[in-house]
């Protein structure tokens, strides 16, 4: 049976005496200084694990991927999203997965060491793509070491070429357009999962304007987690998400961070808590805020 949304340890363990078909990625990644993912790749990583960087193949921040899987500046396929790190064109994006080996039948297991900050955005992608079968792996690398786990160091060998195949999204996509229009109408929650005070605009460490989208509401992605980098049972997001919701629909919530990353684990821990899977706004604040006809709000 396939793991489609977070793994244990002790289970990828299993999976790997089993000798199942799988491949595991890390995600590492650092925002202050972008070289750092692949050098803790290299430092270590789960033995066999791909190393997928945020910036060049998940981002299509500065083109596209092309066949190597290396991106590709002024590639023409356009990107599915704006902000700071928009969405790759996912016909781009699978030729990375072929690049790497990943094939359509195999079980996907993702991880950082960044509390599923990172992962979580190739978790939604694979989803996105058609995929099904990809899990985080719950508390990540520490977690994994912490049961025990082996951990390499190195470059991997090359896996053989593969053809994946796109299929319809599992997950869906809302862009800045539609988000604005249907502020007026009702029937959309949008969830901020932004810290606090950048919600609120008191800070802006990292776009040119500060302050949030009009009604939204916020949750911190790191309200998701235990102590040990774990999400949390299942019950208690529930009962979180049911205060923070507080009687609004589900089906309605569109999530948002800076710039669509870090707003995944609020979108897995909904998932996570038993609600239906939730859209996002992959452009987020960083798209948002583009454009000085979109309103701001500040407080909260």
């Amino acid at each position: 049976m396939a793991h489609t949304l977070l793994i244990s340890p002790a289970e990828l363990l299993q999976l790997q005496r089993e000798h199942q078909r799988l491949m595991v990625f890390d995600c590492s990644f650092d925002l202050a200084t972008p070289s750092h993912g692949a050098a803790m790749y290299l430092e270590e990583h789960i033995p066999g694990a791909v190393h997928a960087d945020l910036d060049l193949n998940l981002s299509a921040r500065h083109g596209a991927p092309g066949p190597s899987g290396v991106l590709v500046a002024g590639a023409a396929d356009a990107p599915c999203s704006g902000g700071r790190h928009p969405l790759p064109n996912r016909e781009r994006f699978a030729m990375w997965l072929s690049a790497v080996g990943f094939a359509n039948d195999m079980q996907a297991v993702v991880y950082d060491r960044n509390g599923s900050t990172y992962c979580g955005r190739l978790w939604w992608m694979l989803k996105w793509m058609g995929h099904d079968a990809v899990a985080v792996l719950d508390g990540g690398l520490q977690a994994w070491k912490a049961a025990g786990g082996a951990v390499a160091s190195g470059e991997e060998p090359a896996h053989f070429q593969t053809n994946f195949e796109i299929g319809e999204p599992l997950r869906r996509l809302v862009g800045a357009d539609e988000v604005h229009q249907r502020l007026a109408h009702g029937g959309q929650t949008v969830v901020d999962a932004r810290a606090g005070a950048r919600y609120r605009g008191e800070v802006e460490p990292l776009d040119p304007v500060a302050g949030h989208i009009p009604g939204a509401l916020n949750r911190p992605f790191t309200e998701n987690l235990g102590p040990d980098g774990r999400f949390k049972p299942a019950a208690q997001l529930r009962a979180e998400w049911d205060g923070l919701l507080a009687g609004r629909d589900p089906a309605g919530v569109v999530h948002q961070c800076g710039s669509g990353v870090s707003a995944i684990p609020n979108l897995l821990a909904m998932e996570i808590a038993g609600y239906p899977p939730a859209a996002l706004f992959a452009g987020s604040w960083s798209e948002w805020c583009s454009d000085p006809a979109r309103p701001v709000e500040r407080g909260g």
